[in-house]
């Protein structure tokens, strides 16, 4: 893919400032780009960088005086670069309608226009599929499932019987979806397995990355909110509860009927305990453990969780620990030397 700046400026609905006659073959950081790399400043922390760049034009959000080439202003430097990104990806070979002959479709299977089915997938009795929709090889969907229209499941997807996938939705390389939770009662000396009945439903707009799970219910529904977006190597087990538009983080963990409101931020590697609520706007910093409540627009961090600024507040401490306790030795050993000329000025007095 080539195209000249003024082209596209064009595609991206910018307002070009500077030549237009480059050619642009690629989009990347400030850092790396070349003549023909189209870069963008989305922080100002990274202006100077830019103004010694030498690359192809940069998407921008304001006229930048003394810097030399190809300004492509636009209002959501984000959202060009994102357009930008889609124009110069690699041409793939797109998913072709129709049943590869590997696959195992059962005779019961509901399936609308336009339906990619690849290689060696299994589709077992009872399963509907929308519009559109496009499940790649080795993809395995269990009984009485329902995938919507438009919904992607890459290759190695598993889904269980029972479960809902919504619309436009994209679940990411070796994913499972609706495997028994781990739920466990110590009976006669033997951890015994509770029966898992409910289903998983993953509403429309949720994107699940690679090598992520989530488990169904024991009883009831484990539910994903529409907008959600899942992290590889995520763990949501059952009976939880996430609302729309989160975002979570990899390899953070969701213990069983634990809900999360609208818009909850969970950072990499936070764990939640189960039986927990975190409110709607709530953010939780990497690696921290949420064991209690966390009320709506709260940011906490560290282990237990805590309100961000007073973890902020004891790191701080915590690194100045060295320093306060190479004083607290000079001290006990001047308190030390101290006591001893007491005791020997007093032992002097009573001789």
């Amino acid at each position: 893919m080539k195209l000249t700046v003024k082209e596209l400026a064009n595609r991206l609905g910018a307002e070009l400032i500077g030549d237009g006659t480059g050619a642009i073959r690629s989009v990347g950081p400030v850092g790396s780009a070349d003549r023909a790399t189209l870069t963008f400043l989305a922080d100002e922390k990274h202006l100077a960088e830019l103004k010694k760049s030498c690359c192809g034009a940069a998407i921008i959000n304001k006229a930048i005086e003394g810097f030399s080439q190809p300004q492509l202003l636009v209002k959501n430097v984000n959202a060009a670069l994102i357009d930008a990104l889609k124009i110069f990806a690699p041409k793939l070979r797109p998913a072709v309608p129709g049943v590869d002959s590997t696959a195992k479709v059962a005779a019961s299977v509901k399936m609308g226009k336009n339906v990619s089915i690849g290689a060696c997938v299994v589709i077992e009795d009872g399963v509907e599929i929308g519009d559109d929709t496009i499940i790649a090889a080795g993809c395995k969907i269990g009984q009485n499932t329902k995938i919507g229209r438009a919904t992607r499941l890459d290759c190695n997807v598993v889904i269980y019987h029972n479960c809902a996938i919504g619309n436009s939705v994209i679940i990411q390389a070796n994913t499972t979806i609706g495997s028994v939770g781990f739920g466990y009662s110590f009976i006669d000396g033997a951890h015994r397995l509770i029966p898992h009945n409910g289903v998983v439903v993953i509403e429309d707009y949720v994107e699940i990355g690679a090598n992520s799970c989530v488990d169904r219910a024991k009883f009831g529904e484990t539910r994903i909110g529409a907008g959600t977006k899942i992290d590889n190597l995520v763990q949501i087990a059952h009976n939880v509860i996430i609302g729309k538009c989160c975002l979570i983080v990899g390899q953070a963990g969701i213990a069983g009927s634990s809900k999360l409101g609208d818009g909850v931020v969970l950072g990499g590697q936070a764990a939640v305990v189960d039986n927990v609520e975190i409110g709607a706007g709530a953010m939780v910093g990497a690696q921290s453990g949420v064991i209690n409540n966390i009320p709506p627009g709260k940011k906490v961090a560290w282990s237990p969780a805590i309100d961000h600024k007073e973890a902020l507040r004891a790191f701080a401490c915590i690194l100045r620990l060295p320093t306060i306790i190479g004083q607290f030795k000079k001290l006990s050993a001047r308190v030390d030397k101290l006591e001893t000329t007491k005791t020997q000025n007093h032992e002097e007095k009573v001789r």
